[in-house]
């Protein structure tokens, strides 16, 4: 991945993980015991416990947490794909690891959600003159906070 984008690195992240961890064998993403220490023994973290720890991490930063779940990273990174990155809809679907053939239309659950933040309001979908959507660089949404 270019410079740019290597906060989102899955390569990055993951030899980053490994020299902290300092794991040279077993499961990669171990039980977190108290005190955020990694457990001992070769026992993977499970779903529950990392959806906990994710939640905890939103309330952490005021978000609330209840419209979030382990689906929200494949969500954003599909939202990413498509209005950042302008990836066709199949390129997504091959990705995801999704069916081409969108007879289940799979993919617009990830696309389409009703917690979805809107950009532009319905009226102004065609207006020339409307004033330039910015997005916050601090919520990544439309607001007044930044």
């Amino acid at each position: 991945m270019p410079e740019e984008y290597q906060h989102i690195c899955v390569v990055r992240a993951f030899v980053k993980w490994v020299l902290i961890s300092g794991l040279t064998e077993g499961y990669l993403f171990r039980k977190i015991r108290a005190n955020d220490r990694l457990a001992e023994e070769n026992e993977p973290m499970t779903s529950e416990q990392f959806l906990e720890m994710f939640r905890n991490n939103l309330l952490d930063i005021g978000v609330d947490f209840v419209p979030y779940g382990t689906h929200s990273f494949r969500r954003g990174g599909c939202q990413w794909l498509s209005v950042e990155r302008r990836w066709p809809l199949r390129q997504i679907c091959e990705w995801g690891g999704w069916s081409q053939e969108f007879t289940h239309l799979t993919i617009v659950k990830y696309l389409i959600s009703w917690n979805d933040n809107p950009h532009v309001d319905r009226d102004d979908f065609f207006n020339m003159n409307r004033t330039p959507t910015t997005v916050c660089p601090t919520c990544n949404r439309s607001c007044h906070c930044a």
